[in-house]
């Protein structure tokens, strides 16, 4: 007779094959690779069947370890259903949650997030999240969910941070503007060469605004933007400033949106392609790791 499964070793199993490396699956599951090999052989003589192939290239099921592997991950699927339906039970659906945002997405995106997710748990008769929102860059952002700071991050940035989990959220393209005086204001579109050469209205470093701008140019143009005209830590103080005539800025359309409409900027075409850049969520550990709230959270901002 097998005893019940081991909910760690099946996880362990699952991901090993998905992954086909025993230390990436270690890494999921916070273990050392030592740990997680051995609760793996353990599980093999639990079930009396040989489950994976090791190599120095990394694991491969068997043909049984592929079939447990498949039967382990609707098991894990059941345990997660159980988790969520007893945090329902205890009310941590309803427990504080603090959540970092870069300014873009703090400004302009979450707010619209946080009431559709307190609507949500009023229409379920919970009571509404206390959410607290800190506001940085998303070098920051990264930083506060990798200290346990904030439970789940929002930034805008190209460049993705190792060792957490990710998933996009949207895409934001970025807009060049200028005061309604400037000369590029009545060109029909401007080139990105020409952007690159000018120098701008920035943000500080560890923006993700800047740091796609950067990517972008090192990419399309071959070399580093031109050094900038003003460096300066929000997107208001830039907006403000582009409106002032000290130079023209690349910034994201979401945010400069309300200043264009209001003819407080002027946004020029960039020819060619859109200099776009995905809006991220970030948090530690597997999609499993999340509270039940954040995952609610997470389905208001992508539905």
């Amino acid at each position: 007779m097998i005893d019940d499964p081991d909910i760690g070793a099946l996880r362990l199993l699952a991901t090993a094959v998905r992954e086909g490396s025993i230390s990436a699956a270690a890494r999921e599951a916070r273990v050392t690779q030592q740990t997680a090999s051995a609760r793996l052989r353990g599980l093999e003589q639990r079930l009396g069947l040989e489950l994976l192939r090791r190599s120095p290239r990394g694991v491969e099921p068997t043909s049984a370890g592929e079939t447990v592997a498949a039967w382990a991950e609707e098991v894990l699927a059941a345990a997660e259903r159980f988790r969520t339906a007893m945090e329902t039970l205890r009310g941590e659906h309803s427990r504080a949650l603090t959540v970092a945002a870069s300014q873009t997405v703090a400004a302009h995106l979450l707010p619209r997030w946080l009431v559709a997710l307190r609507e949500r748990q009023l229409r379920a008769g919970r009571t509404p999240t206390q959410v607290r929102m800190l506001t940085a860059n998303s070098v920051e952002v990264e930083a506060l969910v990798r200290s346990g700071a904030a439970e789940l991050g929002f930034i805008e940035s190209t460049s993705l941070p190792e060792g957490l989990a990710t998933t996009t959220i949207r895409f934001d393209d970025l807009a060049v503007v200028v005061a309604p005086q400037h000369a590029w204001a009545t060109r029909a579109d401007v080139g990105m060469d020409e952007v690159a050469g000018t120098p701008l209205v920035v943000r500080e470093e560890g923006s993700g605004t800047r740091r796609t701008w950067e990517d972008a140019v090192a990419a399309r143009v071959g070399r580093a933007p031109a050094d900038a005209a003003a460096v300066l830590s929000t997107s208001a103080a830039v907006r403000s400033a582009v409106a002032e005539g000290i130079g023209p800025a690349v910034l994201s359309g979401l945010a400069v949106a309300d200043d264009v409409r209001l003819g407080r900027l002027v946004e020029v075409p960039l020819r060619g392609d859109a200099v776009r850049r995905p809006i991220t969520a970030l948090w530690r550990g597997a999609p499993r790791d999340l509270s039940a709230v954040s995952r609610e959270l997470l389905e208001e901002a992508v539905g």
